[in-house]
This record gives structure tokens, sequence and C-alpha cells, in this order.
């Protein structure tokens, strides 16, 4: 990732001819403190921050999601967050709409949205102004093919996907299941290809691109003692007790970085210091997936160290390319 912005970043810029309202993006990797950043940005400019983060979509994911604390969203006012339950996936389509939906609340407040988050598609979605294919309102399709998943393997949809719509077999992450459901899904339903219905149109708002970053060792070495945080605040526990309510291992909330180790070892299949080995190795490869992801928009963010002070230098950043946005001009 690029050092800290000292000037706009091509893309950042928003001019007076544009006269859609004013959007914050903050990204970065996984425990670079952008909760903490927005939360003392909140201090500095009206903001209110709508979750870009997958797994604070669920309830009940508190402690392995690093969720923000209820003190933390009663200080400052937070969107998409604990709006489903585990069993209960939300599609990337129905975040991009919530997503939306919450900017324009915001928006309609007088007040600054801030989209702040790690997973990058979640954030491309709503910033590139994403068309999202429709899929299958009933499940059925896509049950049929988590049948077919389970029984044949991921070979045998990936086989059939290559049949059905190649343009999206060249280009969808074969290794991943999900995505190759989704692409089958979409095809089956629609009887177009899932990648040709996947075009983008204008967002209606001026999205300022900004993210914070770290050396690699730092950022490592945070992931680290959040890890060792987490643990001692009781996440086995809350993994134990999500599967006692019933969330089998199979769902997408249970399968994320914390939850599918400790899974593991609920289950007998590994010890505790060998799932937390896991933990932290998965977290490096999330943190490698998640610099890619924003590489794509890259030069479009501006990246600022994150440091103390950071805040400060973001509100500042903001502000001189917001062309007098009175709500950056309040405080």
């Amino acid at each position: 990732m690029p050092s800290p912005a000292e000037s706009a970043p091509a893309g950042a810029e928003v001019g007076a001819s544009d006269e859609r309202p004013l959007a914050l993006l903050l990204v970065g990797p996984t425990a670079a403190g952008k909760t903490a950043v927005a939360l003392e940005l909140a201090a500095r400019l009206p903001i209110e921050i709508i979750s870009a983060d997958s797994r604070y979509l669920y309830r009940g994911l508190d402690i392995g999601t690093a969720k923000p604390s209820p003190a933390e969203q009663a200080a400052v006012p937070h969107h998409l967050i604990d709006v489903t339950t585990p069993d209960q996936p939300w599609s990337l389509a129905q975040f991009q709409s919530a997503a939306l939906a919450a900017l324009a609340g915001v928006q309609a407040r007088g007040r600054l949205p801030v989209l702040v988050g790690g997973t990058g598609q979640y954030v491309r979605a709503v910033a590139e102004g994403w068309r999202l294919p429709p899929g299958d309102p009933a499940g059925v399709t896509r049950a049929a093919l988590e049948r077919q998943l389970a029984e044949a393997g991921l070979p045998a949809l990936v086989a059939r996907l290559r049949e059905v719509d190649p343009a999206s077999a060249a280009r969808v992450d074969l290794r991943n299941p999900r995505r190759v459901i989704r692409a089958l899904e979409v095809v089956i339903t629609t009887g177009a290809s899932f990648i040709a219905q996947r075009g983008r149109h204008p967002p209606p708002y001026r999205f300022v691109w900004t993210g914070l970053t770290l050396p690699r060792p730092e950022l490592y070495a945070r992931i680290d003692a959040r890890i060792d945080a987490m643990l001692a605040a009781g996440l086995v526990d809350e993994v134990r007790r999500l599967a006692a309510q019933g969330y089998t291992w199979d769902l997408p909330a249970m399968s994320a970085v914390g939850y599918r180790q400790i899974g593991a070892y609920l289950r007998g299949e590994t010890d505790l210091p060998g799932a937390v080995q896991a933990i932290r190795r998965a977290t490096r490869q999330l943190v490698r997936r998640q610099a890619n992801w924003f590489k794509r928009s890259d030069p479009a963010i501006g990246w600022f160290l994150a440091e103390t002070g950071a805040a400060a230098k973001l509100a500042g950043f903001l502000r001189q390319r917001a062309d007098a946005d009175s709500r950056l001009t309040q405080t």
C-alpha cells in the first residue's frame, strides 16, 4: 500500500461541477484501527458510520469480529451492525441496497456518511455502483446447488459452470464454493451469464476514498495482540454459545476467521493452541487478500498511517476536498 496521502490522489478529488452529495470511504486491513479512527473523526466532523464489514451484520458475533462496543455505537450513530442472524446471511445485493438506504438517511439528516470497513467487495459494490444480478428469491436453486456441492464436491460444480457459463468460469474464483454457486444460481434462474449481468452505473454520491495502513510487521503485531485480547474476553465461550443456539458450522458466519478455527477446537479436531495458531495464520492471509482488493482501487485511495493524529489528518484532508460542504464547516 502507498505511503500516507500528502495530496489528493487521482480519483479522490471532488469538483464543484459534481452536485452529488459527498460521502467518505474509510478502508484498510483488519486491525488497522478503522473503528477507532472513525470514532475520533466524529469528534471533528458531524458524521454517522455505516459499517462495510460483512461479519458485523450478524447478531451474536461480537468478540471474534472486534465489533464496536455498545458504548461506542451509542456515542456515534452506527448502521448495518447486528441486522441479521447467523442463519440468515445477506447477499451482496442486500447489503448494497441497505447501505444506499443508510447513506440516504444520513444525508437527509444533514450529516456526513462514512462507510467504514475492510470487506472490499462490499465497499466497491456501493462506491462503484455495481449492477448486481438477481438471484433465486425462494432459494430453491441455491439449495439444490448446495446439495450437489455436498454430494459431488466443488469440481463437479466448476465443471457445470464451465459448461453453462464459460465467461463467468473464466473470471470467478473457482476455489470459492460460494462464488461458484452464486454464478450458477444466476445463470440457471435468469438464463443469462452471471458476469454479463454485472455492470456498473454512476453511484449517487461523490465518494472520497481514504484508507489506513501500517507496515506489515506492525500490523501483524496488532493482529496477535487482538487475538490474545479476544481469547481473554471469552471468544471460546462465544463460539460455544452460538453452536448451542443451533447455528451450524457450515454457515458463512460460523466459517468466518476465528469462528471456524475455534469450532474445530470445540469439535475435538485440534487443541486450543493449534486453533489459535490457525487463527493467526488465517488472519494474515485475510490481510493479504484485503491488500489485493484495495490495490485495485489505487490510486483512488488517499492512505494515512494508522497512528496518533490520523483522524485529524483525515478530517483536514476531507475538508480540503469537500467544495465547502456545509457539513464540514460546522466544526
